[in-house]
């Protein structure tokens, strides 16, 4: 199924994301948290592209057990670090598998990277372009609810990413926030300026004190002072510190809903226990 009608049909959604290995050898220990994962029924999942594009096989063989798990899958595919032939292969391969729902992503840059001019995309709207031609996919895109770490200011960032929405995206995904009014003032700047297509809300459970730094890096998020007293207070204690950062993530998840927001996507880090207490603290609301 397209996440397009998934996200249109204005029930409450909640969906996970998780990462294929890094070795064909640990490929059975992934499925195997796809097929724990499934059981609470999520309405879709993602499944990430590796860096330079090293696992992109592996994401197509996780979005297969996906499906075959009973669930709708959506397959990262990143641009900056692939050929244009070879995203043109990765296109041809995920539609020879059924998988019609794509997240187009630039990727980071890679330190020392050096792109042949006119063998690479250089943006996300390029890959948009491309996969739209297409005409068979379901395509997503990634925003910044605290600003793209490469872009001058807010309204630089927004008038980006109203113009990648308009090369064809049917919806977008959030990096990671820890501060819902961060998220709120984005969606309101994003209404302001047209950008009409659903926008999911993601949502990372901090579930030990060393996932913050990395997280905070990659997403150019704020830390609201209540999370941080969280970690000061429990950052020590591993298994305290993980029950609180799944309550914190609950009840995150609980004031977004409150306020609108039908639409939840979960970095579960391939943690199926975390995902499934989660879905269990928001049962009742789900099926509300």
């Amino acid at each position: 199924m397209k996440i397009s009608k998934i996200l249109n049909n204005k029930k409450v959604t909640v969906s996970f994301e998780v990462f294929p290995p890094k070795e064909w050898a640990k490929i059975a220990d992934t499925k195997k948290v796809i097929s724990e994962m499934v059981q609470d029924k999520p309405a879709f999942m993602s499944v990430t592209y590796g860096a330079s594009g090293t696992t992109s096989g592996y994401t197509t063989e996780i979005a297969k057990a996906i499906s075959q798990g009973g669930v709708t899958p959506l397959s990262h595919l990143t641009c900056l670090t692939s050929t244009k032939e070879k995203i043109n292969c990765v296109l041809d391969e995920l539609e020879a598998n059924g998988v019609e729902n794509i997240l187009a992503l630039r990727g980071d840059i890679p330190k020392d990277f050096v792109m042949c001019e006119g063998q690479y995309y250089h943006h996300a709207y390029e890959l948009v372009n491309e996969i739209k031609a297409r005409g068979n996919f379901c395509i997503g895109g990634a925003c910044y609810p605290e600003i793209h770490p490469e872009s001058g200011n807010r309204v630089e960032d927004i008038a980006r990413l109203k113009a990648k929405v308009d090369c064809g995206l049917d919806f977008l995904t959030t990096q990671m926030f820890f501060d819902n009014e961060a998220f709120y003032r984005f969606r309101e700047m994003c209404a302001i300026k047209e950008i009409n297509v659903p926008i999911i809300a993601g949502i990372m459970p901090i579930t030990n004190a060393k996932q913050i730094k990395r997280s905070v890096e990659l997403s150019n998020c704020s830390l609201p002072k209540k999370f941080e007293k969280i970690m000061e207070r429990f950052g020590e204690n591993p298994d305290v510190m993980k029950q609180a950062g799944i309550i914190y993530a609950t009840e995150q998840i609980i004031d977004l809903m409150a306020n609108g927001v039908n639409n939840i996507h979960i970095y579960t880090m391939n943690k199926p226990d975390v995902a499934h207490q989660i879905m269990e603290g928001l049962s009742a609301i789900i099926n509300e």
